[in-house]
């Protein structure tokens, strides 16, 4: 995949190993704001050793063609990571999206652009039919990103996934890639 410029000095590109101390970094300085996103990480997945680990795996399956590992950039700093993965052939043709922008760049249409650019990738290139995502009910932020870029809520999950210690209820949202 093609780095893709989403504005001046910002551009979407698959990671590489050699990026994981950028991206230890980006997820050290956005540890407090993730926080209530995500998973407990333990100590050690904030390291450049986990997160070669970490992207070695995530590769593996870029080449087989089960996920693609993104990040925005900003110059040589990550503001941003995307994921499509769980991807599924055969008559699903779908894959699910995961993202983060890092607190600086929120709110500036840099993660709707973005994701607007993933969703075009993944119907012209990769061939997918439907892309999934879900965000905790809360997640104001991340839902906008969604709805502007042509997501669709489809229903809520209770107890989705655990995020941030406790199992939490999700909105689930799709977006069908030749609509």
């Amino acid at each position: 995949m093609k780095p893709i410029h989403i504005q001046p000095g910002i551009e979407l590109r698959l990671l590489q190993r050699s990026d994981a101390a950028e991206l230890a970094a980006a997820y050290l300085s956005n540890k407090e704001h993730l926080a209530q996103w995500e998973p407990i990480r333990p100590a050690e997945y904030f390291t450049k050793q986990w997160q070669e680990r970490d992207l070695e795996s995530r590769l593996e399956l870029y080449q087989q063609e089960l996920a693609y590992p993104l990040a925005l950039f900003e110059h040589d700093s990550i503001i941003g990571r995307f994921t499509l993965t769980g991807i599924t052939r055969g008559p699903f043709q779908n894959a699910s999206l995961g993202y983060w922008m890092d607190a600086d760049y929120c709110g500036r249409g840099l993660a709707t652009a973005t994701v607007r650019e993933i969703c075009a990738i993944a119907g012209t290139e990769l061939g997918l039919h439907r892309i999934e995502a879900s965000t905790l009910l809360h997640n104001i932020g991340s839902q906008r990103v969604l709805l502007n870029s042509g997501f669709q809520l489809i229903g809520t999950a209770p107890r989705y996934l655990k995020i941030a210690g406790r199992w939490q209820d999700h909105h689930l949202y799709q977006r069908i890639l030749e609509d």
